[in-house]
């Protein structure tokens, strides 16, 4: 199923943890869409934020909720997009 870049990432999650995962890992943490892919996840982040993405790996919490935890490569960096994001 194709959704619109747009639908796909809900929005970024904003915990203490999320936060150490971009200073320690470089990971970026968004709630998207259930019906979304891995690959897609990928491409949409890469289009809407121009940076390259090493791995995708998503939960469904008990919430109902998908998260994805994106792992960006090592020559992009994860608190640039979150400072613009709002984030930190």
């Amino acid at each position: 199923m194709k959704l619109s870049p747009h639908k796909v990432i809900l929005h970024p999650v904003i915990t203490e943890d999320a936060v150490a995962l971009i200073e320690t890992e470089n990971k970026l943490v968004f709630v998207v869409d259930r019906r979304a892919g891995k690959e897609q996840i990928k491409r949409t982040v890469e289009t809407l934020y121009k940076v390259g993405v090493e791995k995708v790996n998503t939960v469904i919490t008990p919430r109902g909720q998908k998260k994805a935890f994106i792992k960006l490569k090592p020559e992009f960096k994860a608190s640039e997009i979150a400072i613009k994001l709002g984030i930190l």
